[in-house]
Parts: structure tokens; sequence; C-alpha cells
């Protein structure tokens, strides 16, 4: 094992932010039973947030971001876990407040850490990540209520980015009938190669003006965004179906009325991924590994990047203009 290894650091002081690649040595690291080998990390929104000085994710510095990462376990001081083990280790306070996956070397709690199922590769994992964790945790809380593949046409928002490019992907893996939303006229070839039935314009799902209770089109949804996009799809889904919400990159406030809840019995699914427990967490990755695992998981939604590359990366997400995945290669 080597002495020192590099990693993506962000640092901020009262008169400057900086975002590089720096060496580090293993006492830079934070406290935890499990060290890990970086093999992948993935880019989310949320590491965006934490590569600029305003971001609100990153509280302490010099920090590393990066809430995911798989890789091969070099030591433990955990019995759950040895030497040689390949694990996944995304969310809880992963990036947050504790050093994350942009990193070649990692230590993490072990209560944090998933092993990696039968099925799946480390890099698989990676395009996966929180957002295709989120994705799958919201599919599989439409089918805990109800809504299943013969129920009618399932509306997915956002649908180029991160999660909403792997429910796509899932939903169409498990036989949904998938209508994808996005703002993206040239991504429509992309969203029909995951599987959806039929793209449709963010204004066809979220139009002007919303109704209290508007035509019964969804039987469910996969809800990335929130706000006023959250508001038109309760409005419009059918009698005993439901929402999965996870996202709030349209805004916190919701513009809705009861009438869905009181009047269709509509369901709004709260998704949170970030401290979804281990009872429920490693169960849904053994299905992601195998009857969710779509077969474009690398060949359209993962593209690779390597650590001299990350920075670049981190501006693109925040300026919305990924698809899909960014897999960070170390």
């Amino acid at each position: 094992m080597a002495e020192n290894f590099r990693a993506l650091v962000v640092n901020k002081t009262e008169d400057d932010f900086s975002v590089d690649v720096k060496t580090l040595s293993f006492d830079d690291l934070p406290e935890g039973e499990v060290t890990i080998r970086t093999a992948y990390s993935s880019v989310n929104y949320k590491d965006g947030l934490a590569s600029i000085p305003n971001g609100n994710i990153v509280s302490t510095y010099p920090f590393v971001p990066g809430i995911d990462l798989a890789g091969t376990v070099v030591s433990s001081t955990d019995h759950r876990f040895k030497e040689g083990d390949e694990v996944i280790a995304t969310s809880y306070e992963i990036g947050v407040t504790h050093f994350g996956g942009f990193s070649e070397y990692a230590r993490v709690k072990a209560d944090w850490v998933v092993p990696l199922p039968k099925g799946l590769s480390l890099k698989e994992a990676m395009a996966y990540g929180t957002a295709g964790f989120t994705a799958a945790l919201s599919v599989q809380s439409l089918e805990q209520h109800g809504v299943l593949p013969d129920s009618g046409d399932i509306a997915v928002t956002g649908a180029t980015g991160g999660v909403g490019s792997l429910a796509v992907a899932i939903l169409a893996k498990l036989g949904y009938s998938v209508v994808a939303s996005t703002g993206k006229e040239s991504e429509h070839d992309y969203l029909k190669s995951l599987g959806a039935k039929k793209v449709v314009s963010r204004e066809d799902v979220n139009p002007e003006k919303i109704r209290a209770l508007g035509k019964q089109l969804w039987a469910g949804a996969v809800d990335p965004v929130g706000g006023k996009t959250l508001a038109a799809l309760l409005s419009n889904t059918k009698y005993g179906g439901s929402v999965a919400v996870s996202g709030l990159t349209g805004g916190t406030s919701v513009p809705a009325t009861v009438f869905p809840f009181i009047l269709r019995g509509v369901n709004l699914l709260g998704i949170d991924s970030v401290y979804c427990p281990m009872e429920v967490r490693k169960p849904l990755w053994e299905r992601m590994a195998n009857e969710m695992k779509p077969d474009s998981l690398l060949s359209d939604i993962g593209q690779e990047v390597d650590l001299d590359g990350l920075k670049d990366a981190l501006s693109s997400i925040l300026e919305g203009k990924v698809r899909g995945r960014t897999i960070v290669k170390f």
C-alpha cells in the first residue's frame, strides 16, 4: 500500500476557494473501521455543490468530496469486512461531513459499507451510485404501493439526469410503460434507447397552469425535480396512484391542493437514499445487480473520466450539461 495518494481537495479560506488534485497521506484520512482502495467513484449534483464556495454542502475545510465510492478493502478492524473484499459505500455522511470518494483511498465507518453483490462489477456499482440507488428505491416504493407494470403509464421527470435516466432504464427493464419528460429535444433518442415508450416535453408534464385535479394520466411517477413539477404530477395521477419524489431541483415549494389525496387516494412517497437502513439497502443492491440491471448501464448511461478530468465534470453537472452518469476511474 502506497504511503501517499491523490485526491481532489476543496479548500476555503476568508480570501480564497480552491479545487485541486493534491497528494495526501493516510494520516489525513478521517477515522473509520474500513480503509478502501477506491476503484471508481461517480459525480452527483451534490458533489457539484460541494465544489463551489456557496454550495452549502461542506462545512469544514480542507475537504475531499464524493458521496459515492466502490473499491477493495485494504484493512478493516470490523469483523464484517476483510482485506480483499469488494465493497460499495454511498450516502450517510460520506462526501458531506466525512471525506468522500474522490480519493485513491478512503476510510469510512463499517456501518456505511455494503458488500458488492454478485452480478455487479465495481464500475457498474458506480454507474448506479447514489443516483441509481435513489431511482431503484423510487421504483421499489411504487411497487410496494401497488403500482405494477400493468397499472398504466409511469412518468419520469428530469429524465436525462442521473436519477431520471436510471429510473427510465430500470422501469423499462421491469416491464413498465415509461413516459420520459425532458426539456432537451436532442435527447429523445437517448431516452428511447433506455426503454422509454414515449418522450414528452417538460411543458407537457408541467403546464403553466396546474388544475387542482387534472386528467388521470399517470399510474405512477418518479420525480427527482419537485416544486411545480411535483404539483402537476399529483394533479394528473390516476386514482390510487403514487408519485415517488426524491429531489428539489425544481424548488422546495409545491403549489398543490389536497384534492389528489382526498378525492383520488393518490400517494406521495418521499424517497431518502441517504439514511436508508441497511435492512432495505442491502437487498435492494442485490436487486440492482440482477433483475433491475439495465443492459444500457455502461454502454449508454455511464461515461468515464479520471481524477484529472473530475473538476470539469463537476462544473458540467452544475450547468445541466451531463446526461446519465459520470463515473470516476482511479
